[in-house]
């Protein structure tokens, strides 16, 4: 039975001192020692990890980072220590809390045909930033596209956020999750929220499938899960994360209603409502009426145009005439107006919180 492991080598002038550090303080155990009559090679394990520590390696000390769940208890407290042989040891919570950045408040308008760059990210997709400076971290909004249709190349995993959109805005992308049974097919004018921590994976992409992704914060962190497999059973499509229900939101089963600005109609995706108003998603098109000057109090309030056109009017600001794959941010209480919607115009509107007040100014 043949077998393979994997350690790492640290230098040491003195082993001697070196191992009861990695004993005694960082609770590791000594495997191997050697040679007997003077010991220049010792090798140690726990915390999943296996160093070999030798007197006379090429290596520099290097940094050691140990994740627990009860930081204050492990190494009597102590966050940064230095071991004899120079390596840097840090000590950190294994599952830290999820920290929302306060909004930085801006007006932010992104337009397509400024030509933003387009960059690889995860699973050879193409990315386009549609909010450049994210408002301080709270919020990543990414246009995203893949040009070849097929396969795609992704694994089981899961992201750490507060809340996370995927509107499917071009062509079609198949999709598994958690606890939501067979894997699906997410179609142009269709979206679902990705509740804190579902496993999930893109399975198969259309040719030039485009979609909008919405994270909040900006920065979070995607962990792959190895053990999990997709789908999973049986399903459970009522169950929470974290308080959010998963939903698939289907275009055609919508209602069209009467919108908080004049002149315009929406169709909810109800995931104010599945979220607990942590966020509001609503699909927007031309209404009765005229246009009017308003002024909100949401903390985040942020639209991409999908289709026709609209001119963006800002107080103090020169307008803005936006046209399909530009995007805005419209801080809270300053006073705009979506003026001169062009009859086919179709607006992606996300708010977070989801619930907040619209004032019609007059």
């Amino acid at each position: 039975m043949s077998t393979t492991k994997a350690e790492m080598r640290l230098p040491t002038d003195a082993l001697r001192d070196d191992i009861p550090f990695f004993t005694k303080t960082l609770g590791m155990q000594l495997d191997m020692i050697y040679p007997a009559d003077d010991p220049r090679v010792a090798v140690l394990s726990g915390h999943g990890l296996r160093l070999r520590i030798e007197q006379g390696a090429s290596e520099p000390p290097g940094t050691l980072r140990i994740l627990t769940d009860e930081p204050g208890s492990f190494a009597n407290g102590q966050r940064r220590l230095t071991a004899p042989n120079g390596t840097r040891v840090e000590i950190e919570e294994a599952n830290p809390p999820l920290v929302l950045p306060a909004s930085q408040h801006a007006f932010v308008v992104r337009r397509l045909a400024d030509q933003a760059p387009w960059v690889i990210g995860r699973a050879g997709m193409h990315y386009r930033d549609l909010i450049p400076d994210r408002l301080g971290g709270s919020i990543i909004a990414s246009h995203i596209r893949i040009p070849d249709g097929g396969p795609v190349p992704d694994m089981v995993h899961y992201h750490t956020v507060g809340f996370q959109l995927i509107f499917c805005y071009r062509g079609w992308v198949d999709l598994v999750y958690e606890d939501q049974g067979e894997p699906f097919r997410l179609h142009a004018g269709n979206c679902v929220i990705q509740p804190p921590e579902i496993r999930h994976k893109v399975l198969y992409a259309s040719e030039n499938i485009e979609v909008v992704e919405i994270g909040v914060p900006a920065e979070h962190i995607t962990t792959i899960d190895h053990d999990m497999s997709l789908p999973n059973g049986p399903a459970n499509p009522d169950r929470l994360f974290q308080g959010q229900r998963f939903v698939h939101h289907k275009a055609k089963e919508a209602i069209w209603q009467s919108h908080r600005l004049p002149g315009y109609r929406s169709r909810d995706t109800t995931i104010a409502r599945n979220t607990g108003d942590v966020a509001g998603v609503h699909v927007l098109r031309r209404g009765e009426g005229q246009p009017a000057w308003t002024r909100h109090d949401s903390d985040i309030l942020f639209t991409f145009v999908m289709e026709g056109g609209v001119t963006l009017e800002g107080e103090g600001k020169v307008p803005y005439r936006l046209a399909p794959g530009d995007a805005f941010v419209i801080p809270p209480a300053m006073k705009t107006r979506l003026a001169e919607p062009t009859d086919d115009v179709e607006l992606l509107e996300v708010a977070l919180p989801g619930a907040f007040k619209t004032e019609v100014l007059t």
